[in-house]
């Protein structure tokens, strides 16, 4: 069965190349991004490569929940369902890290945009829907003062604040569901593919994008991922294993959960 799959962030990176193994299978694919003229051209490449794609454009801005909601709200008007939302958008390295009211952007755009976007989504997605988000091999324990904006992290250490961030609040969101679905599941694409990202924070090309990809599209439509709620698979590894330890401790994960909340409220 075709289903239908929002990915944030694929204008390029992982997110596109997701974008074209699904549009190769026939599947419609919602793409997602900052700008105009890069998803115009981002769709187009789609197109003229596989003639019979299906895909439509969203533009929103992360960093502004504004805009997120803005982005729920179109794809609930444009669509009876979504089947999965992969949440790919990420941003480590910037010039100016910090949001108009203060937060820090590796935090807003990794970890709590991801938080809304679902949150606004789940009502419109069946039990057997998927939601997809990009964890790492980096997790570090989260600083809940630098998350709720009253400090600053180094790059690295904000990344890596985040990703655990997702990955804990992904377990979280899973158990509260439970049998009622859909299936949340954190994923570490691959350490070190050749996204923008990886080459403007280290300065290198990085391993083939199809890696990520492969196991992006793999987690969205695989029977192997369709019993894996509150689940983290380390594509590094290969297979389904434990992420950070404060991910597995509820405490931890609450307080995490309800900063987010805070935070949106």
């Amino acid at each position: 069965m075709k289903k239908s799959i929002l990915i944030t962030g694929s204008t390029d990176g992982i997110g596109f190349q997701t974008a074209r193994s699904l549009a190769a299978l026939g599947h419609r694919v919602l793409l997602h991004g900052r700008s105009v003229d890069k998803l115009q051209k981002a769709q187009q490449a789609i197109h003229s490569e596989f003639d019979d794609a299906q895909t439509e454009s969203f533009v929103a801005d992360l960093s502004r929940m504004a805009e997120v909601e803005a982005l729920a709200a179109a794809v609930i008007q444009q669509h009876e369902s979504l089947d999965v939302l992969i949440n790919n958008a990420g941003v480590f390295a910037l010039k100016n890290p910090v949001t108009d009211n203060g937060l820090d952007l590796r935090f807003v755009v990794n970890a709590i945009a991801p938080w809304l976007l679902t949150k606004r989504l789940l009502s419109h997605m069946p039990a057997t829907g998927r939601v997809i988000n990009l964890s790492s091999a980096a997790q570090s324990p989260v600083d809940l003062a630098a998350l709720t904006g009253q400090h600053r992290l180094s790059d690295g250490a904000a990344y890596a604040q985040s990703k655990l961030a997702i990955t804990m609040w992904s377990r979280e969101l899973a158990t509260s569901l439970g049998a009622e679905g859909p299936v949340i599941v954190a994923v570490n694409p691959g350490s070190f593919l050749g996204s923008k990202m990886v080459k403007e924070a280290y300065g290198r090309e990085g391993k083939d994008l199809q890696i990520g990809a492969q196991i992006l599209t793999r987690a969205a439509l695989d029977d192997e991922f369709a019993a894996a709620s509150g689940q983290y698979f380390d594509n590094d590894a290969g297979r389904f294993t434990s992420p950070h330890p404060d991910a597995l401790d509820p405490t931890r994960t609450a307080a995490v959960v309800q900063a987010i909340e805070g935070l949106l409220s």
